[in-house]
Order: structure tokens, then sequence, then C-alpha cells
């Protein structure tokens, strides 16, 4: 069975279809490096420093009034909203469906924050481990969750491969 075609774009003509499944132009990055795969991690090391320095500043600032699940949790609403941004301008470039690919690219990012969220205090509770080095930790298994999901689903439109 076929995938119908991707509605129309703002304006009424058909969005471009590129083979990877995401509809609109290259962005900017992608046009430099040609590799969505390099594209993707060059954003995703940058996302994941950036959302680290929001996990620092938080944990250093409501951290030290409400706890470092406090922090993880205000990181997490920052660096998504963040990297939603870069991700959508600089690496897949599609159009429409806004709140849509939000909605996906958030329920990826649950998934690893969930992950974190068990892990950070067994690793700070149980293993005696500095919130901030535990956190360092766990970046590490929540990048591939991240990479995967966003891979195979966020930005994914009908009739569409992964990047």
């Amino acid at each position: 069975m076929t995938e119908p075609a991707p509605a129309p774009s703002e304006g009424g003509a058909e969005p471009a279809l590129s083979s990877n499944g995401m509809s609109g132009p290259p962005g900017p990055l992608l046009r430099l490096v040609r590799d969505h795969r390099v594209a993707f991690l060059i954003v995703g090391v940058a996302n994941t420093a950036i959302g680290f320095l929001w996990f620092t500043l938080f944990l250093y600032t409501a951290g030290q009034v409400w706890g470092y699940m406090t922090a993880l949790v205000l990181s997490h609403i920052a660096a998504v909203l963040c990297a939603f941004v870069l991700y959508r301008r600089f690496v897949f470039r599609v159009r429409g469906n806004t709140l849509r690919d939000l909605a996906r690219f958030e329920s990826v990012y649950l998934v690893a924050l969930g992950v974190n969220a068990v892990l950070l205090p067994v690793l700070v509770e149980f293993g005696g481990i500095h919130p901030l080095i535990a956190q360092a930790l766990i970046v590490f298994i929540t990048t591939l969750i991240s990479y995967f999901g966003h891979r195979h689903f966020s930005f994914r439109r009908r009739g569409g491969n992964a990047p």
C-alpha cells in the first residue's frame, strides 16, 4: 500500500520531498556537509553541550533550592525547545506541522528523560556521584536514545525514509 502524498505547503504548492522523507529545502548545515548523518551529529553534539550547560545552570540556581531533579526537568524543557529549533532550522528544514513535529520530538525526549530520571537518582543517591558528574555519564545513553528516535520518528513525513 502506498502512502498518500504530503499535504500542500503554505501557498498551495506541493513541498519538495527529498529522498530522506523530509519536505522543504535542506538546511544550511546540510547544504554545507551534504550528509544527514554528519549534520545530525554536529547539531546533536552542539545540543548535548547546550543541554548540559542548561543542567549546570539550573543545578546551581533552582537546584540549590529545589534539588537536582528540578534542575533536570527545567533543563529538559529548555534543551528540547532549543534542540527543536536547531534541528528544524539547520538540518531537517521541514515545513508545516510545527506542533505535531514538536509533539513527536518531545515524545522522543520524554523517553530519554524517563531513563535519565531513573538513572540520575540511582547514581547520585546510591552511587554517591555528584549530580553534575552523574548527568555527564547519563548523557551518552540519552544521546543514543534521541538519535534513533529522531532519526526514525520526529521529523518523518509520510512515504519518507529516515534521514
